[in-house]
């Protein structure tokens, strides 16, 4: 009996490159935010305040994409009033939120738990599914979970750490910032463009950074320093050059274009490759070498990616199956 091709998924079509670009992209993203660390970690230590380098990150990350803004806005006039409350919405919980509950857990719990409860978000947001939908996960976004979070575990290594009510609810504040930072980038489009989104949503941060730092309730101090990368002395813009004008504006800029091609729970589970390359370059520039335990983790923490890749294929394949069946009803 033939078989119609009419019924099955076309290998190579638009939709699918979309979906494996969209991948890849986050895969970017997440290279290009996990260098923030190893190079702010230095400028902290050497006397610069948060709020000093969050302003600097933000603020010089908003303008390199300003031109995306500034064309969207010049295109459709009423393009803030339309969008205002999605791109406030994305600067407050993507852009600060996101920076100021992690690094208050970090000042009150080790660094490791702090970011295991950040990196819960793709858990929340299968678990927001779930009670939205009233359907459970299929078995291979459960399994893709469980294989995801004990791989984070042992990256992070929280062995000896100590529970701090305020530091957890931090955290957990952190975590979901993380979440909505993926379900409105899942929003952009041609009526919303990615990197318009991000460039306000930066530009908001920026702009809440200053205020905290105007009013002392965050400390600015940033002085004239030098720091050590990769065993060579360097001045302080160096690294806050890379952080501003690379990882986050990279790391943003791909995010956002990223998410709507392959979902929010695809991409929130890619970002988890984030904390893999992390180690990764505290490795290179901190000579902080991972352990094996870390490098299993690592192994655990792709394979629950590709479980979840697996199931939102198949539910794309379903997709188009049924897509390109159908008769259009005049």
């Amino acid at each position: 009996m033939a078989t119609s091709t009419a019924s099955l998924p076309i290998i190579g079509s638009p939709s699918a490159r979309m979906r494996t670009t969209g991948l890849v992209m986050a895969i970017a993203s997440a290279l290009a935010f996990s260098s923030s660390g190893p190079f702010v970690k230095p400028l902290l230590e050497a006397g610069w305040s948060l709020g000093a380098a969050l302003l600097v990150r933000m603020g010089v990350a908003g303008l390199v994409l300003a031109p995306a803004l500034v064309v969207a806005m010049r295109r459709e006039r009423s393009f803030l009033r339309r969008h205002w409350a999605i791109i406030l919405g994305f600067g407050l919980t993507a852009v600060a939120g996101c920076q100021i509950f992690f690094f208050s857990a970090m000042q009150r719990m080790p660094v490791a738990v702090a970011l295991l409860i950040q990196y819960l978000a793709p858990v929340l947001l299968v678990i927001l599914a779930w009670v939205r939908t009233r359907r459970a996960p299929s078995r291979l976004v459960m399994a893709g979970s469980v294989v995801a979070i004990v791989g984070l575990i042992l990256v992070v290594d929280i062995s000896g750490a100590s529970f701090d009510l305020l530091g957890t609810l931090f955290a957990l504040g952190a975590a979901v910032c993380v979440g909505a930072y993926f379900l409105i980038a899942e929003r952009a489009g041609d009526d919303l463009p990615p990197l318009a989104l991000a460039s306000g949503g930066l530009l908001i941060g920026a702009s809440l950074m200053a205020v905290l730092g105007a009013v002392g309730i965050l400390p600015f101090r940033a002085p004239s320093v030098s720091v050590v990368l990769a065993g060579a002395e360097v001045p302080w813009f160096v690294p806050l050059l890379w952080v501003a004008g690379v990882a986050t504006t990279v790391g943003y800029a791909l995010g956002v274009m990223a998410v709507p091609r392959i979902g929010s729970r695809v991409a929130s589970f890619a970002g988890l490759s984030e904390v893999l390359f992390a180690l990764g370059f505290a490795w290179l520039f901190l000579a902080e070498v991972p352990t094996t335990i870390q490098f299993a983790g690592g192994a655990l923490i792709l394979v629950g990616v590709v479980l979840v890749r697996m199931d939102a294929e198949a539910g794309a394949a379903g997709g188009e199956t049924s897509t390109a069946a159908a008769v259009p009803t005049p």
